[in-house]
């Protein structure tokens, strides 16, 4: 809380090295977060889940992860929290490959603030354990419907529960990012849009300022043109240039990062 536009990591917290250390040990794996520019709620599947329509786009904004084979699968995590155990969406990607791995991992992106970060460091390990796995968008769907996305990142349009994927051209662009400091839960943002419905740019924000009254209170101290990205708790505000996004995040008591829009990557 407190820190104002800037480096996404305090300086006091360890960083992996740019290459690898030792012999099996990946260089250094990049896992960029996503905003969800758009977001509409269009409905429920059979089965309960929401039928999503979203543009997404990949930042600069990054976690780090280092990847090696090994027994038994751990995970060390340094920045900000991250589960330790199967829970973790980046062992159960390893897993998912049939692989047994040691993972360190660099948190940067908050956790619960509808960035991705969590399937993002899912997707890094897919792209770099299995790069050449037919079926690896259906491996990424099975860990949830956002790390197919992350696959590629860039810009795109989100479908069905979020898995259904049309690229868009890339663009350049800005973003300042500001966090409040807490979580917000996904299943019950949904559940509450089920009973208030929602519009806008993000059909969840209503939902979320329900869930959670400290989002109303932030929410209400943010200026003109900050949107919630996903279920929250983050808000973005776009510009045309990073001066501009470092101005929208200046002054803000609460995290804040500046990122850049990250285009496609190739394969």
């Amino acid at each position: 809380m407190g820190r104002k536009a800037g480096p996404a990591l305090p300086a006091q917290w360890p960083r992996l090295p740019e290459r690898a250390p030792v012999p099996g040990l990946t260089g250094r794996l990049r896992a960029p977060a996503k905003l969800n520019l758009e977001l509409k709620v269009l409905g429920r599947f059979p089965d309960g889940s929401h039928r999503i329509e979203s543009v997404l786009q990949a930042v600069s904004l990054a976690d780090l992860l280092m990847v090696e084979k090994a027994e038994p699968p751990s995970i060390e995590v340094t920045g900000f929290e991250a589960p330790t155990d199967e829970a973790n969406l980046a062992l159960r990607a390893a897993a998912a490959l049939g692989q047994s791995v040691r993972i360190q991992l660099e948190k940067r992106i908050p956790p619960g603030a509808g960035l991705g970060g969590g399937s993002s460091d899912a997707a890094a390990v897919l792209r770099e354990l299995a790069p050449e796995r037919e079926d690896l968008a259906q491996v990424a769907a099975r860990l949830g419907a956002d790390v197919p996305f992350f696959l590629r990142g860039g810009r795109a349009i989100a479908g069905g529960r979020g898995e259904q994927l049309e690229p868009l051209p890339d663009e350049d662009g800005w973003y300042a990012i500001a966090w409040p400091g807490f979580e917000v839960s996904t299943g019950a943002v949904y559940r509450r849009f089920d009973e208030v419905g929602g519009g806008g740019r993000n059909h969840l924000l209503r939902a979320a300022l329900a869930v959670e009254p400290r989002l109303a209170e932030f929410a209400a101290g943010l200026d003109e043109g900050w949107v919630m990205t996903g279920s929250g708790s983050a808000f973005f505000k776009e510009a045309s240039t990073e001066e501009g996004a470092m101005k929208a995040a200046a002054g803000l008591a609460c995290w804040t990062a500046v990122a850049r829009a990250e285009p496609r990557l190739s394969g």
